[in-house]
């Protein structure tokens, strides 16, 4: 008798098989979660993107004929700083403990034409002083330059604060000189000393000839004079600043035919004889205790008289003594 059991088949499922399907689905469920990552990524990097394209084209300068305006705030230089954070820049800064700080009376003109000025403002300095970093921060959305004798206070300071933009000259006039050098100029005033032309190709004694090339080609806007430092006659004296500013503002290119010119120290012989021969008194719109403004209009490229009521007064001298 055959039993029963003898047709019965027994099936075994190997313990491999199971972990071979469970494996698979593993791995397509990682596939599927690595592409919606992927695309996830992709669709919010799009969006942030196309966002900060929009943005910059809000901020982006709108030019018209003859004027620029920001669409962020109005056209001033310093437009996107808030008129608060000015304030307290200036607050701060005005009670410096350093000794040759200026004042308050003294930045609130420099600040008030920053913020008026068309964005992007042009601003260039002469000195490396207390205030650079300030001039830095009001000028924040335009171009600041920074010019001093000292050319290791230059590097260093740059070391210290990369974001600022300093050069190194060498000057070549002692204040004791100042009648001499104003005389010179005003007999070169149709050769080297002309108001209106590239210094770098100019010999004039007055005249700073060794910037780098930028500088002479940029259309300033804003220059304060607040340097060289030190006082006395073997001292360079700010002739040479005073001199080169003026010219640099009459031979604008484009831009504003009028570039604001700041003399500080305005109360010492050096700075009252060269502004007033240079920069002019038809041109000088406020001045306070130390701080003379100066407002220097483009001319002609064939001017040969750095004031243009320079003669005038002195016919009026000549015909009153006779």
């Amino acid at each position: 008798m055959k039993n029963s059991n003898s047709n019965t088949k027994l099936i075994l499922l190997h313990p491999y098989i199971q972990k071979q399907g469970s494996s698979s689905r593993l791995w397509l469920l990682a596939f599927i979660s690595f592409f919606t990552i992927a695309f996830l990524l992709t669709l919010i990097y799009t969006r942030e993107s196309v966002s900060g394209r929009t943005t910059a084209a809000v901020r982006t300068t709108v030019r018209g004929p003859g004027s620029s305006v920001s669409a962020f705030g109005g056209g001033g230089g310093g437009a996107l700083l808030p008129t608060t954070v000015i304030n307290t820049l200036l607050h701060y800064a005005s009670r410096s403990n350093d000794s040759f700080h200026m004042t308050y009376a003294e930045l609130k003109p420099i600040s008030d034409v920053l913020r008026k000025c068309s964005s992007p403002c042009n601003f260039l300095v002469f000195g490396l002083t207390q205030e650079t970093l300030l001039w830095k921060a009001l000028n924040h959305n335009g171009r600041t330059v920074f010019i001093d004798e000292n050319r290791y206070y230059a590097a260093y300071f740059e070391e210290l604060h990369p974001e600022i933009d300093a050069y190194d000259v060498q000057y070549t006039t002692k204040a004791s000189e100042t009648r001499e050098l104003i005389a010179s100029a005003k007999a070169q005033i149709r050769n080297e000393c002309r108001p209106v032309q590239n210094l770098l190709f100019s010999d004039c004694k007055l005249g700073i000839n060794d910037l780098p090339n930028h500088v002479y080609e940029v259309d300033w806007d804003l220059i304060l004079i607040d340097g060289p430092r030190g006082e006395g006659d073997e001292g360079p004296g700010r002739m040479q600043p005073i001199f080169t500013s003026g010219v640099l503002a009459r031979s604008k290119k484009g831009g504003n035919p009028k570039t604001h010119i700041f003399v500080h120290d305005y109360y010492r012989d050096v700075e009252k004889m060269s502004g007033d021969e240079f920069l002019c008194k038809e041109n000088l719109v406020e001045l306070n205790e130390v701080l003379a403004h100066f407002v220097v209009e483009r001319m002609e490229e064939n001017s040969y008289q750095y004031c243009r009521n320079k003669n005038i007064n002195t016919s009026r001298k000549a015909s009153s003594s006779s």
